[in-house]
Formats: C-alpha cells, sequence, structure tokens
C-alpha cells in the first residue's frame, strides 16, 4: 500500500515509492556527466589496473608478469575507437547493407594495430560495443541490420587481434631458430649470441653441456616426442637454464654443466620417448664455443656408437675419448687394418664372421668360453676360427705381443668401416 504525499510549500511531486539513492559500487566510480560511456569504462579498466600494478606477490609465489605493452609495463585496459565506426553503423541503419570487404579489412588492421600497441582483446571488444551502444542509431527500423554490422566488426577486429599474434609468434619462433642454428654451428657474434642467450636462461660466462639424442625417425620442434620429452625435463627442473629444442631430427637439450643430472635425465627420458633411441652427453665446456664443441663431441659419440654397435642407450663423449684418438691419423689406421686384417680376405666367406669372433673374443676379455657362448658356437668351432686367424694374419689373438694391434685394428675396422670401404 502506498500513501501519496503532497507539500505545497516546497513544491515537491507526489511521492509514491522512497527517492531512489545512488549507489556506487564497491571497485567502480560513478561517471561524470560529461563522458561518455566508452571513456567510463575506459577509466575503470584504467583505475582497476593502476591498483593492480602496485599489489604485491603472495608469499611463496611469484606474481604472473603480463606483457609489457602498455604504460608502465602491463598491456593496456584502455581501447581506441575505431575512426568512422559510428558513421559505419549509420550507413549500415540507412541502406540495410552490410559493410563492405574494404569496411572489414581495415577493420582487421584496426585490430592488429591494437594488439601491436598492447591493448587486450577484452578491452578492444567491450570499448565497442560500448560505443555501439552509445552511437545506436535512432529508430528501430534497421535495428537488425546494424547487429549484424556490429557482429562483423567485432569479428573483423578479432581476427586483426588474432592474425597480430599469429605473426608475433611466428617472429618469435624464428628468432629462436635463427638463434639454435647460429649457436650450435658456431656462425653467431659472440656479444650478439651471449645477450640473446639471456633472453633464453643460458648464461655463457658459465660453461655448459650438451646433450644430443636420436630415434628411428627424425624429429621436429611440434612433434609429440619432442613435447613429451621437454614437458617431463620442465616439469621436474624448471626452465631456467635449460634449452631444449631440435636440429637435423635429433633431440638437443643444453644446461649449466655443473648439473649433470639434467642431461642424464633428458637423455633417459629420450631414450623412452624414442622407443629405444641413443643418447649421448658432450662434456661441459666454457663460453658460446664450448656449447658447439659439447654439441660435436655428442655426435661424434653418436657417429661411434653406430659403428662400433654400442648397446648402452646412454653414452658419454669423455668415456669414449680414445677412439677420436685411434681415428686421428686416419691414413695411418687404414695403412693398419690392410696391413693387420688384410689377409682375411682370402678366407672362404669372406673377413665379417672374423671380425665377428675377434670382436667378441676381446669384449670377453680374451675368454674362450664366454666368447662362443655371445656367438652361440661351440668352444671348439671358436678356437678353430681364432686359429685360422693366426694361420691367415700371422698374429695370434692369444698371444699378448700379437693382441694389442690385433685389437686396435678390428676397432679401427668398425670406425673406417672395412672391409665395406676398402679404399
Amino acid at each position: 500500500m502506498c500513501r501519496e504525499v503532497w507539500s505545497a510549500s516546497e513544491g515537491q511531486p507526489p511521492l509514491g515509492l522512497p527517492r531512489p539513492r545512488k549507489v556506487v559500487r564497491r571497485g567502480r566510480m560513478p561517471a561524470p556527466a560529461n563522458e561518455t560511456p566508452g571513456s567510463t569504462a575506459c577509466a575503470v579498466q584504467e583505475t582497476s589496473a593502476s591498483r593492480l600494478r602496485v599489489k604485491p606477490a603472495q608469499s611463496g609465489r611469484q606474481a604472473a608478469a603480463p606483457a609489457p605493452s602498455g604504460p608502465g609495463g602491463f598491456p593496456s585496459t584502455c581501447a581506441r575507437t575505431y575512426p568512422g565506426f559510428e558513421a559505419l553503423l549509420d550507413a549500415v541503419a540507412a541502406t540495410g547493407r552490410d559493410p563492405g570487404g574494404d569496411a572489414l579489412e581495415k577493420l582487421r588492421s584496426f585490430g592488429e594495430e591494437a594488439a601491436v600497441g598492447g591493448t587486450t582483446l577484452r578491452a578492444l571488444v567491450v570499448h565497442h560495443l560500448s560505443r555501439a551502444r552509445a552511437a545506436w542509431p535512432a529508430g528501430t527500423a534497421g535495428s537488425d541490420r546494424v547487429l549484424a554490422a556490429v557482429q562483423l566488426a567485432v569479428e573483423a577486429l578479432c581476427e586483426g587481434y588474432e592474425r597480430a599474434e599469429q605473426l608475433a609468434v611466428r617472429q618469435q619462433e624464428a628468432a629462436r631458430r635463427e638463434f639454435i642454428d647460429d649457436l650450435l654451428y658456431g656462425s653467431g657474434e659472440p656479444g650478439i649470441l651471449a645477450e640473446r642467450a639471456e633472453l633464453l636462461g643460458l648464461r655463457f660466462s658459465h660453461a655448459h653441456a650438451v646433450a644430443v639424442a636420436e630415434g628411428p625417425t627424425p624429429y621436429t620442434e611440434g612433434d609429440s616426442v619432442p613435447r613429451d620429452v621437454e614437458r617431463a625435463v620442465t616439469s621436474r627442473f624448471g626452465e631456467r637454464s635449460i634449452l631444449l629444442t631440435t636440429k637435423d631430427g635429433r633431440l638437443i637439450c643444453i644446461a649449466p654443466g655443473d648439473q649433470r643430472q639434467v642431461l642424464t635425465y633428458f637423455a633417459k627420458q629420450a631414450h623412452a620417448a624414442t622407443d629405444g633411441g641413443r643418447a649421448a652427453i658432450g662434456r661441459p665446456h666454457p663460453g658460446a664455443g664450448g656449447v658447439v664443441h659439447s654439441y660435436e663431441e655428442a655426435l661424434r659419440a653418436l657417429e661411434l656408437a653406430g659403428r662400433l654397435a654400442l648397446e648402452d642407450p646412454v653414452l658419454y663423449a669423455a668415456d669414449l675419448l680414445v677412439y677420436p684418438v685411434l681415428t686421428r691419423d686416419r691414413q695411418a689406421m687404414a695403412d693398419l687394418v690392410r696391413t693387420t686384417l688384410g689377409p682375411l680376405l682370402k678366407a672362404r666367406g669372406g673377413p665379417e664372421q672374423y671380425l665377428e669372433t675377434l670382436t667378441a673374443y676381446f669384449d670377453a676379455g680374451c675368454v674362450t668360453t664366454q666368447a662362443a657362448r655371445s656367438l652361440s658356437l661351440s668352444v671348439r668351432a671358436l678356437t678353430y676360427r681364432l686359429e685360422r686367424i693366426h694361420q691367415l694374419t700371422g698374429s695370434d689373438p692369444a698371444d699378448p705381443r700379437h693382441r694389442y694391434a690385433l685389437q686396435t685394428a678390428v676397432i679401427g675396422a668398425r670406425i673406417i668401416d672395412w672391409p665395406a670401404h676398402k679404399a
């Protein structure tokens, strides 16, 4: 029930319900009379952003840092209006036709500029919806067409915004790939490489080591295997000071030289993810050139493992230093192989079975029974082969005086792929 009250002395109108009170919601400010809805939203968003900038991070956690594009190093929450936006809506209301292709492309370009300028997508869309409401054409005859035009305009703005974001991602990925190529090829300027490396968490003032893993098939950056390995490594050790990438179809991990557990864990994860692939870890070296050196050591270790048929899933370049020493003078090694093992070419069936026998015999520590077991031969058959090798080459594998030259020649034959490449 409502009673009407009339006060003639004051000239007030009859009152039904109590006069509404102005309520200012918490966190928002009333708009001045001379401001439009769009400018009011902009001021509120800017005030909120300024409050967020001074809010301290919670204890024990680091506050996420937005992209440093707007004032104060934060994305701008205040958006500009596309020039001619109101005129576009008026034209649609008057003609009943949707905006043309040129107008939509200009809107896309404006969306790109907004993304580059640091405006958030939410601020851009909300601001233009506010301007559409403020500039709504008089009358209702063209309301459907105007709504459709607003939808097209907002879609075009978002498309341009997304296009700018995709371009930025591609540019960042291209810069990262260029840095990795320059680093692993050793072709970049050291000072520039050091600056770019710090952006990725690498400090060349410390020594770094490189681990390289290969599988049955080549891998690229976006494949599932590199993503799985990267997720496993970063979830355990974090992303700081570690660089994971791909190069020439192989998985690469660069880590500080004093964090060997990172490289070992990467190698084991890569071995599992590649279904039995092989990984090698180079020695730590200082500077940008040290990264190249460690990378090349890991590659040589993988190559040696393939030629020597090493079965270890994880290889360490420091454990294989004797092999580069043996092959440093490749011509001398080839002469030793031809001189020592060349007579085996005259054997019936070729020299392969005798090379296999010598390899198993030396790997077993010159224990005949163990070597015969590894070859699935009887001790008598293995002994016959060793005697035949003695007859053909003049070197007795059981004689310590001949053993070293024979074993070195066998290792050299596997490294230079003899007798397939007799030259």
